[in-house]
């Protein structure tokens, strides 16, 4: 999906970009197809929540963090977001499930569809292009500057 956000941004091709990647007849695939045709539908956004929630317990130990259901949250994100930059994050999010990974992935598509010098700044501003993480050598860093060397990175390995 990342991928095809590059090239697209017509959500339907960027969710099918994702599920040529798996078997074309798998639960997963099924599941996230049925949410597609939700929107197709016409459902709201809660009623489409609710279908998942209905199918998925998030209280089960199993279910809040499951392939399947995290991924009809994606799929909820992108679609009844509305290629608009808060609402497809926070409908992410919104639906609950595994949120911080849900919202990440969809922050993903939603960032390349924006651009970094177009997202809003209600939610870029906060980070002050800084990022804290756990990785010895890189606990506080600017996010440009990891940018610039995952660029550096990926350019070495494809000419190496």
């Amino acid at each position: 999906m990342i991928a095809a956000a590059f090239v697209t941004d017509d959500m339907y091709t960027i969710i099918e970009a994702g599920l040529g990647q798996i078997p074309e007849r798998c639960r997963l695939a099924e599941d996230v197809r049925a949410v597609m045709q939700w929107h197709r539908d016409g459902l709201s956004y809660d009623e489409a929540s609710e279908r998942v929630h209905k199918k998925w317990d998030e209280n089960r130990a199993h279910d809040w963090c499951h392939t399947i259901s995290n991924a009809m949250v994606v799929a909820l994100g992108l679609l009844w977001g509305e290629k608009r930059f808060g609402q497809t994050l926070t409908r992410a999010v919104q639906a609950c499930f595994d949120t911080d990974c849900n919202g990440a992935t969809v922050g993903s598509v939603i960032g390349i569809l924006y651009g970094a010098k177009n997202a809003p700044a209600e939610w870029t501003a906060p980070f002050s292009d800084t990022l804290a993480t756990g990785v010895t050598g890189f606990h506080r860093v600017r996010l440009k500057d990891m940018a610039e060397e995952t660029v550096r990175l990926i350019e070495a390995v494809a000419t190496g």
